[in-house]
C-alpha cells in the first residue's frame, strides 16, 4: 500500500507544478502588457516595474494554487482510471478512501501554506505593491496618466482621458470637486502636458472645451465657459503621505484590532469582518478542490484531458463566484460574516462528500 501511496503522489507532482505555472503564467500575462507600457511608452525603471511584477506572484497563488490541486487530481486519477488502474486496485480489495488519504494529507499541509500566505506574505505583497505604484507617480507623475480610467491621484482633481498618443491628450474630462457646492466640471476636445521639472507637478493645456466658472454674485453657482486654449497645473505633493493599509493588505492580527477599534466606536465592522473570515475559508480551498477532484475524475474517466481541465475550471469557477457572491453579501451586512464564508466552503464540500460516496459504493 505504502508503494501505491507513493506512487501517486508522484504521478500528482508534475501535473500541479505544471498547472501551477501555466496559470500563474497566464494571469501575469494580463497585467505585463500595461507594466511594459510604463516602461517603454512612461519612462518608468525596470527595476520597479520588476518589483511590481514580482510582488503580483504571491497575490495569484492565492487562486493558482486551488486550481492546480485541483486539475493534478483530475489529470491523474482519470488517466488511471481511463487505463483500468482503479478497476485492478478495486478488484484487489483497495478501498478507494485508502487512495485519496495520503492526498488529504498534503491537501491540509497545503491549506496550512495558503493559510501562512493570506495571513502574511499576501497582505505585505499587496501594501508593498500599492506603495510602489504610489512612488511612481511622485518620480514619474506622467505615468499615472492612462486613458480609458478615472484617475484620481491628483490633489483635488479626478481625471477622465479617452485617449493618449505621447503627450497628446483627446476627449479629457476633469472634475474638480468642491467642499460647498457642487462638482466643477472642465471638458476638452484636446490637451497637451508637460512634466514639471524638480516638481512633483505636471502642467496640461487644454484645447477647445468648456469650464465651470464660479459666479462672482453666488460661488456656489457655476456658469460654462468656452475657451480655446486654458492652461492648469496638477499637484501630487499629497502622494508623498503614507499609505493607509487596506483590509487586503492587513495580518490577521491587525484585522482583529481594527474590528475591536470599530466596535468600540460603534461603527460596523462588516468590510473587515469580511475579510477576516474570508482568509480563514480560503485558506481550505486546496484541501476542498482534492477532494472533489478524486470523485470527478473517476465519474468521467472517458473524458480527454482538454476537457478534464475544462472541468476542473468550471468548477473552480463556481467557487469562487460563490466566493463573490457571499462577500457581497457579509459586506452589506445581510448575513454575518462568521457563517456566510464558510457557505462555498460547505457546499463543495458537501457535494465531494455525496461524490466520493458515490464513488465507494
Amino acid at each position: 500500500m505504502k508503494i501505491i501511496r507513493s506512487y501517486i503522489l508522484k504521478e500528482c507532482v508534475i501535473p500541479f507544478f505544471m498547472a501551477l505555472m501555466v496559470l500563474t503564467s497566464v494571469f501575469l500575462l494580463g497585467n505585463l502588457i500595461q507594466l511594459a507600457n510604463l516602461v517603454i511608452n512612461k519612462g518608468v525603471g525596470l527595476s520597479t516595474v520588476g518589483n511590481i511584477f514580482i510582488l503580483l506572484i504571491p497575490v495569484l497563488l492565492e487562486y493558482t494554487l486551488p486550481i492546480a490541486c485541483l486539475i493534478s487530481v483530475i489529470l491523474t486519477f482519470s488517466r488511471m482510471s481511463s487505463n483500468n488502474e482503479i478497476l485492478a486496485l478495486r478488484t484487489s480489495g483497495i478501498h478507494l478512501s485508502k487512495l485519496l488519504l495520503p492526498l488529504i494529507i498534503v491537501g491540509i499541509l497545503l491549506s496550512l501554506s495558503l493559510f501562512i500566505l493570506n495571513d502574511r506574505i499576501i497582505p505585505y505583497a499587496h501594501h508593498r505593491q500599492r506603495s510602489l505604484l504610489k512612488n511612481l507617480g511622485v518620480e514619474n507623475p506622467t505615468a499615472l496618466l492612462e486613458p480609458g480610467v478615472f484617475i484620481n491621484a491628483f490633489q483635488g482633481h479626478i481625471l477622465f482621458i479617452h485617449k493618449i498618443e505621447e503627450n497628446n491628450l483627446y476627449n479629457v474630462t476633469i472634475y474638480q470637486p468642491q467642499k460647498d457646492g457642487p462638482t466643477r466640471t472642465i471638458i476638452a476636445k484636446k490637451g497637451e502636458f508637460t512634466r514639471v521639472p524638480d516638481k512633483d507637478q505636471i502642467k496640461i493645456k487644454l484645447i477647445d472645451g468648456t469650464s465651470d466658472e464660479p459666479n462672482v454674485e453666488n460661488p456656489k453657482n457655476f456658469y460654462k465657459l468656452n475657451f480655446k486654449s486654458y492652461f492648469m497645473t496638477l499637484d501630487l505633493s499629497q502622494a508623498k503621505k503614507k499609505i493607509e493599509k487596506k483590509p487586503k493588505s492587513m495580518t490577521m492580527s491587525e484585522l482583529k484590532e481594527e474590528i475591536e477599534k470599530l466596535e468600540r466606536l460603534f461603527v460596523d465592522p462588516a468590510r473587515l469582518q469580511t475579510e477576516y473570515y474570508r482568509k480563514i475559508a480560503f485558506s481550505f480551498s486546496p484541501l476542498i478542490f482534492i477532494a472533489l477532484g478524486f470523485p470527478l475524475a473517476v465519474i468521467t474517466n472517458k473524458r480527454e484531458k482538454s476537457a478534464n481541465v475544462v472541468l476542473a475550471i468550471i468548477c473552480a469557477a463556481c467557487y469562487y463566484l460563490l466566493f463573490l457572491g457571499c462577500e457581497a453579501l457579509s459586506v452589506q451586512s445581510i448575513f454575518p460574516p462568521i457563517f456566510i464564508m464558510w457557505v462555498p466552503n460547505i457546499v463543495l464540500l458537501t457535494v465531494a462528500g455525496i461524490l466520493n460516496y458515490q464513488c465507494a459504493s
